[in-house]
């Protein structure tokens, strides 16, 4: 057979949605084939050392807030731009490169 379909995206996703870090390693959390944004906002504000406290300052907001963000697999598009522009990342990016992929 094929592969179970979940495992076949989750794959895929490994193998292209790379850190930009230079170390070439695949953002570690997704739900059910697909990228969980919170995750990967929490990954790059880990790589990047920033505290959540500042994090949520620049965001305007209460760090439980940041926390509820972490947790979500999905977010707004005017929420998302803000947070890459606070983080200086572009998850625009990324959630393309993981969609372009056959």
């Amino acid at each position: 057979g094929r592969g179970n379909p979940d495992v076949q995206a989750r794959n895929k996703f490994h193998a292209f949605f790379m850190r930009g870090d230079g170390q070439q390693k695949p953002y570690k959390n997704m739900q059910e084939g697909n990228p969980h944004i919170g995750e990967l906002i929490k990954e790059v504000v880990a790589r990047k050392g920033i505290r959540t406290t500042w994090f949520a300052e620049q965001l305007g907001c209460h760090r439980n807030n940041v926390y509820l963000i972490y947790s979500r697999p999905w977010i707004d598009t005017e929420t998302l731009m803000k947070i890459s522009r606070i983080l200086e990342h572009n998850f625009f990016e990324d959630l393309s490169k993981w969609y372009k992929q056959p």
